[in-house]
């Protein structure tokens, strides 16, 4: 197949699965960042691969773009941002415990989780969700493929029905742009 052919199915299968884009629960996490933001509650975002990626990602995003107007973003924290808590938190209490571990130490109630995840079975994020949840936090998860664990897990899933982790990772990101760019013009509540 040519490069253009490639690429041009591609984004028909990107734009396809963006038709059914989740409306309803994108407005949840958004109306929630907000709220959030005001009452300087922090937000958690993990992930596994590109995932984490995005996390960090998208974290930039609402720390900076989302308050640029205000003075200052929202209070957010990307898991998997910081190489020496992974691996030390791996090697001795075991790779599924990364995010966990790290909420049971920081995360209070009435904070946030948002777990990204193509596959929504990665036991890391589902036992993310499980200590959101005992924690008494609002939990999301944005999820591809049919949503595993995670999707019965959160208390608000976003979920895109798509068997590729790659668009699935970009709709990931679509929706924290979403958010920043209506955070943005929004402003705290």
């Amino acid at each position: 197949m040519d490069f253009k052919k490639f690429t041009s199915s591609y984004l028909a299968r990107l734009s396809q699965t963006a038709q059914n884009f989740p409306y309803d629960e994108v407005q949840i996490l958004a109306d929630s960042l907000r709220v959030a933001w005001g009452q300087k509650r922090v937000i958690y975002l993990c992930g596994n691969g590109g995932s984490a990626g995005n996390a960090i990602h998208i974290a930039n995003d609402w720390i900076y773009g989302a308050g640029v107007n205000e003075g200052g973003g929202l209070r957010v924290e990307a898991l998997s941002a910081n190489a020496a808590v992974l691996t030390c938190l791996g090697n001795d209490i075991g790779y599924e415990n990364i995010f966990s571990e790290q909420l049971r130490v920081k995360a209070d109630a009435g904070d946030i989780l948002i777990v990204l995840s193509g596959s929504g079975n990665s036991p890391n994020v589902v036992s993310a969700l499980v200590q959101g949840n005992s924690l008494g936090m609002k939990t999301f998860a944005i999820l591809g493929f049919d949503g595993g664990r995670c999707k019965s897990l959160a208390q608000h899933a976003i979920h895109f029905p798509t068997d590729d982790m790659q668009i699935s990772e970009d709709l990931q990101l679509i929706v924290g742009h979403i958010c920043m760019q209506w955070l943005s013009k929004e402003g705290k509540k």
